[in-house]
């Protein structure tokens, strides 16, 4: 139904910049909400930030004001900006899409972002 396509991923100074893409393959994409979500070694998956279909956002507070959501429709994609990297942000970025019309979720396979000297 839904396929995500995360990409942009890599290893990166502290204090650096990534740009994460997640490319959505699927009809309908205006009526999802998008997220990225990141697990670290050890830890729990957790909400990195969200995009609404009319836009809003949300962001962890560990992340507000370093990373910044967006989405293309014409597209089909959502991006996540990330700058001020610190080692406390590596782990595996996963794209997700919410389906706002029946309520279920997708996932993809995830990026590497390694935050490292």
């Amino acid at each position: 139904q839904v396929q995500l396509v995360e990409s942009g991923g890599g290893l990166v100074q502290p204090g650096g910049s990534l740009r994460l893409s997640c490319a959505f393959s699927g009809s309908r994409f205006n009526f999802y909400n998008m997220a990225w979500f990141r697990q670290a070694p050890g830890k729990q998956r957790e909400l990195v930030a969200r995009i609404t279909t009319s836009e809003g956002t949300n962001y962890a507070d560990s992340m507000k004001g370093r990373f910044t959501i967006s989405r293309d429709n014409a597209k089909n994609t959502v991006y996540l900006q990330m700058n001020s990297l610190k080692p406390e942000d590596t782990a595996v970025y996963y794209c997700n899409a919410f389906d706002t019309r029946f309520g279920g979720s997708s996932w993809g396979q995830g990026t590497q972002v390694t935050v490292s000297a």
